[in-house]
């Protein structure tokens, strides 16, 4: 029995025990998992034995107790010792307390101490269980802290071994075993730089960033092993504060707006980075940082004196008269310090420069244009003085200022020509040997113009000498406004004035020439182009040197005195008071014409001009200028380019017949002639193109004939006579088989031939208009008749046979003599009009062929 409440006992303190471990649980808060943490029987203050997971247990917990003193519990869960610990017993309990001040929130996690021997007990009977057992089992996973201490060789765990039979065979895989490395706070955070220099301006506003520091820590990420925390140290100097460091990133600000680099322009301090999140018992370095001071522009230059005085001879220039100093707390040789000098005042005329010498920073005044003694004996400048960079300090005013009296000292100096010009006033046209008052010149000592001697150095007309004693001009030559020389009715002279020392002054003088009416308008346009297929008349505009008084309203007229047919040709029509328009009347004909026009002023002063007028066959007026040019004569035809081919042409042409037909009257003794085959292509046809024509075979045997008297050979037959008009001459050619010699009238000649009929009637007409240079045949009708009546009759008859023979189907019809001549003309395809109206398609004919038209046929 006593065993047996003995066992009682003990059961019932064991349940009297855990009763009231619950109670305190369950009074307390919610309990989380409890965590075991195996550890050595002597434990070292300070010591890390292991790490719990507080996340997992409570998420938002911002205070975090023990229950015993002997442990610390961190952020991250990391548990340490405080106390040095020698565990009496096997195991050892805690807790961990966790808790939300906002909320209310409390949770606690038991953390169960379990000694090494205990668990290879446990591992030992495990290990006895496994070798009865026959299933494949997994090793624990362990860990070892670093640097451990021992007893060496330290115990982590025991296997069963990998055995196989004798003949190599194993019923078993190996195992793996996971051996965790528990890391321990043994680095120090090291700073990347062993100094930093960093640089901020002066008088920055507070919060500025100076720069930022860095450090790195090797022991395990994102434990409180490598949570780092900066801080500052110590500053250099001491007072006052001027600079924070954030503790987490490492970024050193300004607190002070009072940074002065002229007080001090460098800071040094001393900076730790710390593990641990900065706790105490942390490991730590330390680093030096240096922050140099940039200068700002908060000084402004300041003049060492409020007042300056300087002096300097009149007519000086470019000469240095005052050095100005002045001071700058600034850095030296930087924009900051560089001084820049401005003249505010007493400075109008520019007398005066002043600039700043670069090596000792003084503004250098200088006198740049002559001073006057006589003007003006003293002068007062007020200087002012800045720095190159914008001021960013605090005073009111940007800019220092001084005053500077300048003393002009006196010098003599000679004749002074002031002004430098000088004007007078002469009528042009005034008469020789005038005399007025010319330049004058004075001493400036003595406000005087006497021994002062005048010499002319320019003249460009020669129209004035000057008079050595007075400087008045006398007029030895008729002026005159318009000549070239005058610029805006100016004439301007060059004039030299000396004293008995020999110094010289030059001016000039202008004479102003006062005009005189004694000019007409003028056309200045002498020529003048019209083209008759687009203009009816052209505007024309006068001119009048003389000033606007004596010049427009303009009368224009017509001066026909050599020629009365101007008035029948021309008119004029006044536009306005300097422009009249100019037209054509009585359709004259192309050609160049000389108007004369008459241009009258208000006051009746009037010239003529003589304008060349073109009427031209163009469209524009630059066509007329490129393509026509004149001919001589008043009424002159202007022939175009293919007018005159045309006329070349014609008169080689005509060469070429008359050659022919002299080299076939020589022959015609010695044999008799019979017409060529092709006597029907002879005839000289009207063609409108420039094409070439067929291959032609002339004849000439029995049409050669002699002129009475003459120099040269006429043609009677084929050939009508040349015509003479006007420097022109005229060739028309007829074809057909109908010829007549008719009406070849000239210089009041007139001959006919009339009897010369035949079965086929033959017409020859002849060139119109003009005097005809021509005399009767040599031969009579009746020989002329019997000559070529069977030669026309086998070549009519031969026209247009093909091989075989056989006429054509145009062949030319005989037909029968109905009298003298037929007022419808001959017949048949090879008839064709030769009237006098049978030209009228000329008319019709574009632009550029109206010249050659007109030259052509008779107006």
């Amino acid at each position: 029995m006593a065993p047996a409440r003995s066992t009682g006992c003990l059961s019932g303190a064991l349940c009297r025990q855990l009763l009231l471990t619950l109670s305190i649980l369950t009074f307390a808060c919610d309990a989380c998992k409890t965590v075991t943490l195996h550890v050595p029987s002597k434990l070292d203050a300070e010591k890390f034995i292991g790490r719990v997971n507080l996340k997992e247990c409570f998420k938002s917990a911002n205070l975090i107790h023990s229950s015993d003193p002997d442990f610390q519990i961190l952020e991250d869960g990391s548990v340490y010792t405080t106390n040095a610990i020698l565990l009496s017993s096997e195991k050892r309990t805690f807790t961990i307390l966790l808790s939300n001040t906002e909320n209310q929130e409390e949770k606690t996690i038991p953390v169960l101490l379990e000694h090494q021997t205990k668990i290879l007990k446990q591992r030992h009977s495990q290990e006895k269980v496994l070798r009865r057992a026959k299933r494949r089992w997994a090793p624990i996973p362990c860990s070892v802290p670093e640097n451990s201490l021992g007893p060496f060789p330290l115990f982590l765990q025991q296997l069963v071994a990998f055995a196989t039979t004798p003949d190599g065979y194993t019923p078993e895989y190996p195992l793996t075993l996971v051996i965790r490395i528990e890391d321990e706070n043994d680095n120090y955070p090291i700073f990347t730089e062993t100094t930093y220099t960093f640089k901020v301006s002066e008088n920055c506003r507070v919060g500025t960033t100076v720069g930022q520091v860095c450090a790195t820590d090797r022991d395990e990420p994102d434990t409180l092993h490598t949570r780092l925390r900066y801080s500052i140290i110590e500053q250099l100097p001491a007072s006052p504060t001027l600079f924070f460091m954030h503790p987490t990133t490492g970024v050193i600000t300004t607190t002070s707006s009072q940074l002065d680099r002229e007080l001090m322009d460098k800071y040094q301090l001393k900076i730790k980075v710390q593990d641990m999140d900065g706790q105490y018992f942390g490991l730590h370095t330390t680093s030096n940082c240096v922050i140099n001071i940039e200068d700002a522009n908060d000084h402004l230059p300041t003049f060492t004196r409020s007042s300056y005085v300087a002096s300097v001879e009149e007519n000086r220039i470019d000469v240095e008269i005052l050095r100005i100093a002045v001071e700058d707390k600034d850095l030296i040789n930087t924009a900051n310090w560089r001084a820049n000098f401005t003249i505010l005042k007493g400075n109008e005329n520019g007398n005066f420069k002043i600039v700043t010498d670069p090596k000792t920073n003084e503004g250098i005044l200088c006198v740049i244009k002559p001073l006057n003694y006589e003007e003006k004996q003293q002068m007062t400048l007020q200087i002012g003085v800045v720095n190159e960079a914008p001021y960013v300090g605090s005073a009111r005013s940007a800019m220092n200022t001084a005053t500077v009296t300048v003393n002009v000292e006196n010098q003599d100096e000679g004749p002074e020509c002031s002004p430098a010009v000088q004007t007078i006033r002469i009528k042009e046209n005034s008469p020789v040997r005038t005399k007025v008052n010319g330049y004058k010149a004075y001493d400036p000592e003595t406000s005087s113009s006497s021994d002062i001697r005048y010499k002319k150095l320019s003249d460009p007309e020669g129209w004035v000498t000057v008079d050595e004693n007075s400087g008045s001009i006398v007029i030895l030559r008729s002026l005159d406004r318009e000549a070239e020389t005058i610029r805006n009715g100016i004439y301007n002279i060059t004039i030299l004035a000396s004293d008995k020392d020999g110094r010289t002054c030059t001016g000039t003088l202008g004479i102003v020439l006062e005009d005189v009416n004694d000019n007409g308008p003028f056309i200045p346009q002498s020529r003048v182009i019209i083209c008759k297929s687009t203009m009816s008349s052209a505007e024309i505009v006068a001119v009048d040197p003389d000033e606007p008084i004596h010049g427009p309203p303009f009368d224009f007229t017509l001066d026909g005195v050599s020629d009365s047919d101007v008035f029948r040709m021309w008119r004029l029509t006044k536009i306005n008071d300097t422009a009249a328009r100019l037209s054509y009347q009585n359709d004259p004909q192309f050609g160049q014409y000389t108007v004369p026009v008459r241009v009258t002023d208000r006051l009746g002063q009037s010239r003529i001009t003589q304008l060349d007028v073109v009427l031209c066959d163009c469209i524009t007026v630059n066509d007329c200028d490129i393509r026509a040019s004149p001919i001589g004569g008043n009424g002159g035809v202007i022939l175009g380019t293919w007018a005159i081919l045309a006329i070349l042409l014609g008169i080689a042409l005509l060469f070429c017949i008359l050659f022919t037909l002299v080299c076939g009257a020589t022959g015609t003794a010695k044999k008799p002639k019979v017409f060529p085959d092709d006597l029907a292509q002879q005839n000289l046809i009207v063609s409108n193109t420039e094409a070439p024509g067929d291959d032609k075979v002339y004849s000439t045997n029995g049409f050669t004939t002699h002129t009475m008297g003459g120099s040269a050979q006429g043609i009677c037959g084929t050939m009508g006579s040349g015509v003479k008009n006007g420097g022109q001459e005229t060739i028309e050619m007829v074809k057909g088989g109908h010829q007549t010699l008719e009406s070849c009238q000239g210089a009041g000649h007139h001959h006919t031939l009339e009897s010369c009929r035949g079965g086929g009637q033959h017409t020859l007409d002849s060139c119109r208009g003009g005097q005809i240079e021509t005399d009767h045949c040599k031969y009579t009708c009746s020989e002329w008749y019997s000559y070529t009546q069977p030669r026309l009759g086998e070549k009519v008859r031969l026209c247009n046979q093909d091989d075989s023979h056989a006429h054509a189907q145009d062949y030319v019809l005989t037909y029968k003599y109905e009298g003298r001549g037929s007022a419808a003309g001959s017949v048949g395809c090879c008839s064709e009009r030769q009237e006098e109206d049978g030209l009228e398609f000329l008319d019709h004919l574009e632009p550029k062929f109206r010249t050659l038209a007109e030259t052509c046929m008779k107006r």
